[in-house]
This record gives structure tokens, sequence and C-alpha cells, in this order.
């Protein structure tokens, strides 16, 4: 790989930790730049056109979603000649830290995103919470927040025991409460699967006007993976940058799911706790018939001879 030129199509996935920061710094440095924010961040920005995806990540998701180990973001640049600023950590950091905080006061100070017709601000989890606190330095920007956190302020959400290690970080100051600092966004969407209780309530917090909250029920908790493998992805996201998306374009994108085998094992893991085998039935009925699958086969198998005997 060294002896040949690097692009946004090469493979960064065999490097080291070392070799790949600079593989990211040097990809960035033609149309952009590459960025240390202290220790633990770093900002990566290619410029194209006048849409600025403002993405969230880690580093660790980097390489287990990208087969490539880029930036999900980069995936917009190649199809929709989006431009992209990348927001990454090394683990999960929620982004606080003055590093960033300074970071995005220059940007706010040299009217960056000005300069940008469209701004998205996109993060899952901890990286939606600071999609959704950061995208304050953007008046007018959409966010697209998968499963965030509304905080980890302990006198907020005691209730959540997950992130214990975090709760010493201070969510109070500037970029601190994530719902609030949604108030100057033209229009956020918040993603996440009612059933699993704690992601339900965090979404609570985001009630407000300017919020759709948008139900991926049977899904699970993890979100993103799941619309990645289902490749919808990036069509959620531009529909989330062009305004389009609502519960009705969003019903429309979902319906992948009925193709997706861990949706389908899920749904009928819950039917099966709930003791309806009428649905059950049903539900195994039409997956053998569309797509197979040996469990739903089975289980089809399974209930007409408990009829028959019956």
């Amino acid at each position: 790989m060294a002896d040949e030129p690097l692009t946004l199509k090469s493979s960064l996935a065999d490097l080291s930790k070392r070799d790949w920061l600079a593989a990211v710094s040097e990809l960035c440095e033609e149309d952009g730049y590459f960025e240390p924010l202290g220790k633990r961040h770093f900002a990566a920005f290619i410029e194209r056109d006048s849409t600025l995806l403002v993405s969230f990540e880690t580093i660790q998701g980097m390489h287990a979603l990208s087969d490539k180990a880029q930036p999900l973001g980069w995936e917009m640049i190649e199809t929709g000649n989006w431009s992209h600023l990348c927001l990454a950590s090394d683990g999960d950091t929620w982004f606080r830290d003055q590093a960033v905080h300074g970071y995005f006061d220059r940007l706010i100070d040299d009217g960056f995103f000005d300069e940008f017709e469209t701004v998205l601000f996109y993060g899952a989890g901890p990286c939606g919470y600071a999609a959704a606190a950061y995208s304050v330095a953007s008046p007018g920007a959409r966010v697209l927040a998968i499963q965030p956190q509304a905080t980890l302020d302990p006198r907020v959400t005691e209730w959540d025991p997950r992130f214990t290690d975090m709760r010493l970080q201070d969510f109070t100051s500037r970029y601190g409460y994530a719902p609030d600092m949604l108030d100057a966004a033209d229009h956020a969407y918040v993603l996440y699967d009612p059933r699993e209780a704690l992601d339900a309530m965090h979404a609570a917090l985001f009630t407000r006007p300017n919020v759709t909250k948008l139900r991926m029920r049977f899904m699970g908790d993890a979100l993103q993976t799941d619309l990645l493998e289902m490749e919808q992805w990036g069509p959620l996201l531009i529909a989330a940058a062009d305004g389009s998306l609502d519960a009705a374009a969003f019903a429309t994108t979902y319906r992948a799911r009925r193709e997706y085998r861990p949706y389908l094992r899920n749904l009928l893991n819950a039917l099966d706790d709930d003791d309806r085998d009428g649905l059950i039935e049903m539900l195994c009925r039409n997956v053998a018939g569309r797509i197979g699958g040996r469990r739903f086969v089975n289980r089809l198998a399974q209930l007409e001879k408990a009829r028959g005997e019956g």
C-alpha cells in the first residue's frame, strides 16, 4: 500500500493506529485538513459541494463498521459529493473535552458553517449525543441522532445504570444538555427502538416541536449497524439533509426490515414471549414463503402439526 497513492477508495484496515492516523491526515490534505484535538479526539475535513455532513464517530467504530476502516461519512463524499467534517474520538468520550469545545468555538468565530447551504449533524449512541449537543454551533442545521443519550448527568438520568464511569464528566457546562442544544436546529430526527427501555427514556427527553422521533420497533440496541446492513443508512442521511424525512418517508425506508433476518428473528422472539401462536404462524408462513429460513420453516411445520393433532 505504501507504493500506491492513497485515495478515498484505499483500504486502511490493516494499518497500525499510527499509520492509520497518518493515512487519514494525508487523505485530508489536498481538499481539507486534519487537526488533533487533545489526546483522544481529532477533526478531519474534506471539502466538496455545498452540503456538509458533520459526523461524530469513534476510531473503533470506523474499524468495525467500515470494510475500509474509514469514517462512515466518507461514503457520502463518494456517493453524493458532500463535504464532510468528521469529529472522531478514541473510545466513547461523548466528546466532553475542552479541546473539542474550543474547536467548535473557532468554527463559529470563522463563520465556517455559513459557507454551506445544507448542514447535517450525525451520530449514534454517545456520538448521537454529541451530534445533537454541538449542532447548536450551526443554527438552522439538521440533525440525525440514533439512540442518543440526552445527558449523563446523574441528577437527570440517575435511572440509567450504563456508562457509570462517565458520571464524573461535566455534562452541565457549554454544549452540555443535548436536547436544549437542538433549539436552534431547523429539525432533528431521533431514532430508537421503544422496546429498549433506556434508549426510549432518553428519547423522551428530546421531545421538542422541531424533533421527529422515529421508532424502530423490534430492532434492538445496534440500530446504526442494522441500517448499514439493510443498506438504508445512506438514503436516511440524504432524506434528513434535504428535509424530506418524515414518518411516512421513514416507514417506506424501514420496509427493508421485511428482508432483514435479525429483525425477523427479534420479532419471532417477541411473539414467542407473548405466546401469540396465531401471529407466529402468520409470520413464519410469510417469511418461509418469501425468503425461507430454517427456523421459520421448522416453526411453521411445528405449529401446523400441533394444530392438526388438536
